[in-house]
């Protein structure tokens, strides 16, 4: 099974629960806030291996230190009551599930007789397959089928001795990004939960050209799984709103609210199963990363709307486009997005948010990898939210789904960038499980801005180090524009 990042549609910019803090100056930025995954699954090539594509936040080398903060999800001291679930008066759950959904990331369905061979080999063909050396270190297949018969030329008699062996096959690479999981680290992961009711979702094809959202899996007596939700039920509506063909990062916004407050799923249990509605608890409190306010400069006569975004999580869109809205009603004619030391978070809210300012048809980025899934062109598909004159401010700590918003905006001369160099790291890795519950971390690909530059590396250089005047800001757009329509 493989798990890739959703590039699908953009969110609906309902209000959310919670109220946006406003007019605050920039607070420092948290550290324990650095990455949050985005799942997505179809059936790979990799037989009993698990993989998810993701791109980590920040210049991180420690999975699990990175996530942890996010995976403290205690079970409620006691259950629902059991007055919050009605189930529609319905046959009986099909007793045939799809195979595919009722595969899951527990030990006893994991094949148990694999060798300490197969797990070291298991992970040399996982690099053979996918792995994009993006550092220039001369990586063939034919090297590393040298380095394989070497690793296997004699037994290897200890699991604990595998995993050393794969460690030192992956550093071999020269990649600080591809590195082994522990059986424990890979659990940790598999279990993140970004919805605050405690499952991972999935878009499921139902090969009519729709699309099918499914859970992928459950956090152990968590809220949905103390609910009744069952791994490989299809999700019909949140909260009375259809959220069929819907994206899984769109519907996990969906699902975040603050803790302690409740949310309504209409699920589908197996291919003929009844429709059940269940009413959930949220458990962890979804926070704003936005914060803004209005400005008067040049003597009153122009007012700026200044919005701060700390990371890119679930709520990061919905939110800004509230802000923006805001700032608009009460006069603001320029806008100002301050990503400094916005150290990324969820991609897929960074392409999002870059959508919100550029036309139909404007590349927001490519992708580019060995695999095909890699391979990915990025567009905007609606009209922009706004087409007031933007400035983006940068940083030496503005990386992965920041740089991405940064550049689509620069790229098509949206926005101009004030500031520094931004960090640079623009890669993709994706994670896949071993048959002994370990896992490894790959680099499979790369993005590459609209005007074709390699992030990763070099970061991106700003137009301007220090605050432009607006005159000059809509003069620098002007020529922009003109020398990209030549």
């Amino acid at each position: 099974m493989r798990l890739l990042l959703p590039f699908s549609s953009p969110l609906s910019a309902t209000s959310p629960t919670h109220s946006l803090p406003e007019h605050p100056h920039p607070s420092q930025f948290d550290y324990s806030v650095l990455t949050k995954i985005i799942k997505k699954s179809v059936i790979g090539t990799l037989t009993g291996a698990l993989s998810l594509t993701l791109v980590f936040s920040s210049p991180i080398t420690s999975v699990s230190a990175a996530i942890d903060p996010y995976l403290s999800l205690n079970p409620p001291s006691s259950s629902p009551d059991s007055s919050l679930n009605h189930f529609d008066s319905s046959p009986e759950d099909c007793p045939d599930e799809e195979e595919a959904d009722t595969e899951t990331l527990d030990d006893d369905v994991r094949p148990q007789l694999v060798t300490n061979e197969g797990i070291v080999e298991e992970a040399w063909e996982i690099v053979n397959d996918a792995f994009l050396d993006t550092r220039g270190h001369s990586w063939t297949p034919e090297t590393w089928q040298k380095q394989k018969e070497v690793l296997l030329a004699s037994p290897i008699k200890s699991r604990s001795k595998a995993h050393e062996v794969i460690k030192k096959m992956l550093g071999s690479l020269g990649d600080q990004y591809t590195r082994f999981l522990s059986p424990e680290e890979f659990s940790r992961m598999s279990k993140y939960d970004i919805t605050g009711i405690g499952i991972n979702l999935r878009e499921v094809s139902d090969g009519g050209g729709n699309v099918k959202l499914k859970v992928l899996g459950l956090v152990l007596d968590g809220p949905a799984d103390i609910a009744g939700v069952k791994q490989g039920d299809e999700i019909l509506a949140v909260n009375g709103m259809d959220v069929v063909g819907k994206s899984s990062f769109e519907v996990s916004s969906l699902l975040q609210g603050p803790s302690k407050t409740f949310v309504v799923l209409k699920v589908k249990h197996g291919k003929c199963g009844p429709a059940k509605t269940v009413k959930i608890q949220r458990q962890v409190n979804a926070t704003t990363p936005v914060s803004y306010r209005l400005e008067k400069v040049d003597n009153g006569k122009i007012s700026v709307g200044y919005i701060r975004l700390k990371e890119f999580n679930a709520l990061a869109r919905k939110d800004l486009v509230i802000a923006m809205k805001r700032l608009q009603e009460k006069g603001a004619s320029y806008f100002v997005m301050d990503l400094r030391d916005n150290l990324g978070g969820l991609v897929q809210a960074g392409i999002e948010t870059a959508k919100l300012f550029l036309d139909e048809g404007d590349t927001v980025i490519y992708t580019a990898g060995r695999d095909m899934e890699a391979q990915k062109t990025v567009v905007a598909d609606r009209k922009p939210l706004i087409t007031a004159p933007l400035i983006v401010m940068v940083n030496n700590r503005t990386a992965s789904a920041s740089e991405i918003v940064a550049s689509a905006l620069h790229d098509n001369c949206k926005a101009v960038l004030v500031g520094e160099r931004t960090y640079g790291k623009g890669l993709i890795q994706s994670v896949f499980e071993l048959r002994d519950g370990s896992g490894v971390v790959v680099t499979i690909g790369k993005y590459v801005t609209p005007n074709h530059m390699d992030i990763n590396g070099g970061g991106i250089e700003p137009d301007f180090r220090n605050l432009p005047g607006w005159d000059e800001v809509k003069e620098h757009l002007s020529k922009c524009n003109i020398l990209q329509q030549s």
